[in-house]
């Protein structure tokens, strides 16, 4: 049987993609699948995410000077865990502390973070990816 589904990830930019794994590794209990030194395959919660050094490919580093030009949405079972155990490992909070928003489908928990590499996090209960939110 054919399985037509897909899976969407992100690659995040570091200048340092090493010391990026580390941090997402204690802050975030990252897996890593695999490693080329300067791209790395991880796993997060059960989600594939990679991190890549660029290398005038066509991508850079967040830079002080600019927002950044997306955000991670990480889906999880206990979002306030995730997004303190961030914090604690030197993640920017406080901008979007966990709480509850009131949505169509009825109550979804999130909040985020900014992680040191200049990645904007939010990190919410998996309420959005439940099939009868969307009927």
């Amino acid at each position: 049987m054919k399985d037509d589904s897909a899976i969407i990830s992100v690659m995040l930019a570091a200048s340092d993609a090493q010391a990026a794994v580390r941090w997402y590794q204690q802050a975030l209990g990252a897996e890593m699948l695999w490693s080329r030194g300067s791209v790395v395959g991880l796993n997060i919660l059960g989600a594939p995410i990679f991190v890549g050094e660029p290398s005038g490919n066509g991508w850079d580093v967040p830079g002080e000077r600019c927002l950044p030009t997306c955000r991670i949405e990480l889906f999880c079972d206990d979002p306030d865990t995730v997004i303190a155990r961030a914090i604690q490992c030197g993640a920017t909070g406080g901008a979007d502390p966990p709480r509850n928003h009131e949505t169509p489908w009825g109550q979804h928990r999130q909040g985020g973070f900014v992680d040191p590499f200049g990645h904007l996090w939010l990190v919410g209960d998996k309420s959005p990816l439940d099939q009868q939110s969307r009927v």
